[in-house]
């Protein structure tokens, strides 16, 4: 059985990993945004983003001083837990005070803070199943900048393709450089309403490097990629040739009157961190493993 103890002090390391370095796939996409860009103001916006990623590496501070909510994704295997969801939220209490950060989490009503981001539903956790021999936890950090330019809309299955595609490149141009550009975007077709939502973030999870396994699917992330990158929006929304660094798509099958997506945006700073645990006490970090 692993114990409580071992899965808190592993989320208090995601946490701090997640948000002081950057996954290897969304660095070196910005590093690429930089050589190829033309435009000087671009390419100033791309230069101080990239030596922020360095510094916030070096120092072992928070690259970005919107440290988002937590949201957890855990694949339980076949491993035994203690309270799993318990430990998760000391996790995060404890990381607000030494990683630190921002406690972002409030009441929606009455926005109160409790100031350790822990609240109803908050950190909030997907679970899921699998046979591996060990319970992975992933953490994606989402700031409020680049979430509140998501969007979500039930079109009708006769718009088709061509309807999709125009939903996320308005949703693009709309959200211009309000989620601090250049973004990732996570894109969920299908399912039910809050089906595609989910999708549409979880799409973000895979690394920007790795097209989707469907080739027709595949096929969509490239043309979305190009597509939004000829908006011309630019980093920081200050012009240039790169506004999106990927693309992911993931999708359900829905009913057949039915045709909802969901748009998850993340900005630059996308932000995610991996590991696993096994029941002899092994931690491997799977996504930054300095």
């Amino acid at each position: 059985m692993i114990p409580d103890t071992l899965i808190k002090e592993t989320v208090i390391e995601l946490l701090r990993k997640a948000s002081t370095k950057l996954p290897t796939d969304v660095e070196e996409a910005l590093k690429k945004a930089f050589d190829a860009e033309e435009k000087d103001v671009a390419r100033m916006q791309l230069s101080a983003i990239i030596e922020n990623i360095r510094l916030a590496e070096q120092m072992s501070t928070p690259m970005c001083q919107d440290t988002g909510v937590p949201i957890f994704y855990v694949d339980m295997g076949k491993v035994k837990t203690e309270t799993i969801e318990k430990a998760i939220r000391d996790g995060v209490v404890e990381a607000t005070k030494v990683v630190p950060l921002r406690p972002n989490a409030v009441h929606p009503i009455s926005r109160k803070n409790p100031g350790d981001n822990v609240g109803r539903d908050m950190p909030y956790v997907n679970f899921s199943m699998s046979d591996h021999d060990y319970l992975e936890i992933t953490v994606m950090p989402k700031g409020a900048g680049s979430e509140n330019m998501s969007a979500l809309k039930m079109l009708t299955p006769s718009e088709g393709l061509k309807g999709i595609k125009s939903f996320i490149l308005d949703t693009i141009v709309k959200a211009g450089g309000k989620p601090c550009p250049p973004i990732i975007v996570g894109v969920g077709i299908g399912g039910s309403s809050d089906i595609a939502a989910k999708l549409a973030k979880k799409a973000l999870l895979r690394p920007i490097t790795e097209r989707h396994t469907e080739k027709e699917i595949a096929q969509l992330e490239t043309e979305l990629l190009e597509a939004l990158n000829m908006t011309g929006i630019g980093p920081m929304g200050l012009g240039g040739k790169t506004t999106v660094l990927g693309v992911n798509v993931e999708y359900a099958y829905c009913h057949t009157a039915s045709l909802p997506v969901a748009v998850n945006i993340q900005c630059w700073a996308g932000r995610r961190a991996t590991a696993r645990i096994y029941e002899n006490g092994k931690v491997e970090f799977v996504t930054q493993r300095s």
